[in-house]
């Protein structure tokens, strides 16, 4: 079967009584991984929000009430759960070869028939580098934003030393060790065949992604004629209290519609 084929649909329990809630099975690269589809109840034509969840495994899985914030906003929004999560098949990688369940996320998306062809990829955290990965690799995406988004993945090593052994077991080694494997996961050296335009979102006080992520994908995009929007919150880290949070939402899903 094809990738981004929807094998198998159930309904979820949905806190928001006019938001309908599904658990989708779909293929990417022949293996059957998980995601959530959250639409607004009713007819009608939505734009597509791919949402791509940072963490991996159990770390920062996808939350039915932050998909709900988007598809409040008149979205059709999916989030891939990832490969070898929530009963899917296979197993996660760090961007490399599970970058493609959201590409298959995007292509789930376009078969929808309530779905137009204006399609967005959005990535918090570890998602930000998975979103500009799908709009390198899928020409249908028109808009891309990264939100606390990593850019680098060897800077994520080095900064982020409870996250070592994972990568090490990830990946097979530092960045000093196998260098190459870094620069596969990390789409900086291939934003050239990035056309769509790109909005970063960071907290200057971030500890989790830091702010220099933001910065050396901003300068990149700069580089090769990628038009960029950059929203630096000075004040704030990784996660925005609720209320700049809801705000920063709506201020985004404008910046889409622009």
């Amino acid at each position: 079967m094809k990738n981004g084929t929807i094998v198998h649909s159930q309904r979820y329990p949905s806190p928001h009584p006019q938001m309908e809630v599904e658990l989708v099975t779909y293929i990417s690269d022949g293996l059957k991984v998980k995601g959530f589809l959250v639409k607004p109840k009713g007819e009608g034509e939505y734009p597509g929000f791919l949402y791509l969840r940072g963490g991996i495994k159990n770390v920062g899985r996808v939350r039915i009430g932050r998909l709900i914030q988007f598809a409040s906003e008149g979205f059709v929004v999916f989030a891939p759960c990832y490969r070898g999560n929530l009963g899917g098949e296979g197993a996660e990688d760090f961007a490399l070869a599970d970058r493609q369940d959201a590409t298959s996320g995007m292509m789930v998306l376009q078969q929808l028939p309530y779905v137009t062809d204006e399609l967005y990829a959005f990535g918090f955290s570890r998602g930000g580098v998975m979103a500009l990965w799908v709009a390198i690799e899928h020409p249908g995406v028109k808009k891309v934003v990264t939100w606390g988004g990593v850019s680098d993945v060897s800077l994520t090593y080095w900064e982020r030393e409870d996250l070592r052994r994972m990568l090490k077991r990830v990946v097979g080694g530092s960045p000093n060790k196998y260098p190459e494997r870094y620069e596969a996961r990390t789409p900086l050296s291939r934003l050239e065949e990035l056309a769509a335009p790109v909005l970063i979102i960071h907290g200057y006080y971030d500890v989790n992604v830091s702010v220099e992520h933001a910065r050396t994908l901003e300068t990149r995009l700069q580089e090769v004629g990628t038009p960029v929007s950059s929203w630096v919150y000075y004040d704030l880290d990784h996660y925005f209290p609720p209320a700049i949070n809801r705000k920063t939402v709506k201020r985004l899903c404008q910046w889409l519609r622009e």
